[in-house]
C-alpha cells in the first residue's frame, strides 16, 4: 500500500504546489510553533493522541519528524480510502482526510471542511512561484468538528 500513498502525495501537475507544502501553509503558514484551538500541533496541526499514535517523539516543532508523522498518519487514511473507492483521492479528498477522515471516508462532508478542502486544492493546482509575492495570510486554525 505504500505505493499508492506516494502515488496520492504526487503534485497533478509538475509546476504546482505539493500537497504537504500546501497542506502546512493552508493549517499554519508554516508556523512551526502554532497551537490550534484544540490543542493540534506542528505545522500540520495534529492532534497529540494522533501524533503519538505514531512516534513517541515530542519534537512537535521539528518541521521533519512532523513531516514523518503526517505522512504516516495520511498513509493510514489513503489506505483506507484506496480500499473503499478504488482509486487514489483527489487533492480534494486529501484534505478533507487531514482534517475530518470520517466525513471523507463517508463521503459526507460538512460545507467548512469542503471549504477548506477546495481552498487545499487550489494551492496544490497553483504554480510553487506564484506564492513569492503574494503578503503573507493568516491561516484559519483548530476547526473542531
Amino acid at each position: 500500500m505504500k505505493l499508492m500513498f506516494i502515488l496520492a502525495f504526487v503534485p497533478l501537475v509538475s509546476s504546482g504546489m505539493d500537497r504537504l507544502t500546501a497542506l502546512s501553509m493552508l493549517e499554519t503558514g508554516n508556523d512551526d510553533r502554532m497551537v490550534g484551538k484544540a490543542g493540534e500541533i506542528s505545522r500540520y496541526q495534529v492532534r497529540k493522541s494522533e501524533w503519538s499514535s505514531v512516534t513517541t517523539s515530542r519534537a512537535y516543532r521539528d518541521p521533519n519528524v512532523a513531516k514523518q508523522v503526517t505522512l504516516k498518519l495520511l498513509d493510514q487514511r489513503v489506505e483506507k480510502f484506496v480500499g473503499l473507492y478504488k482509486r487514489n483521492p483527489t487533492d480534494f479528498e486529501v484534505y478533507a482526510l487531514w482534517n475530518a477522515p470520517t466525513q471523507a471516508l463517508t463521503g459526507r462532508i460538512s460545507r467548512t471542511v469542503a471549504e477548506r478542502s477546495r481552498r487545499f486544492a487550489n494551492l496544490c493546482s497553483q504554480p510553487a512561484d506564484s506564492f513569492a509575492a503574494t503578503p503573507r495570510m493568516t491561516p484559519t486554525v483548530g476547526v473542531i468538528f
